[in-house]
């Protein structure tokens, strides 16, 4: 999902909008976990925070965010609508 990123110096409204969404995503539920990586997905249009434990919050064209985990190990991504169907992956996967 990350890997094809471009540097951005503004956005536009819905980039905006997702970016803020993004944030405010990670503020509710992530404050204080190690960010991997901020940037833009030119390919999906997701606006995204890579986290060092794995998941990525993205959000594209202003809409609710969705959470992926990426498996180094698998090489799977696993995409989730909401914070319930995230954590209950990582609880059962550990």
């Amino acid at each position: 999902m990350n890997t094809h990123t471009k540097n951005h110096t503004s956005f536009g409204y819905s980039d905006a909008k997702s970016k803020s969404i993004v944030w405010a995503a990670y503020a509710e539920h992530f404050a204080g976990e190690e960010i991997m990586e901020e940037g833009f997905n030119i390919n999906s249009g997701n606006v995204y925070i890579a986290l060092e434990n794995g998941v990525t919050i993205a959000s594209a064209f202003g809409q609710a965010v969705d959470f992926y985990v990426y498996d180094f190990d698998n090489d799977d991504e696993f995409s989730f609508e909401s914070i319930e169907e995230l954590n209950e992956f990582l609880q059962n996967r550990h």
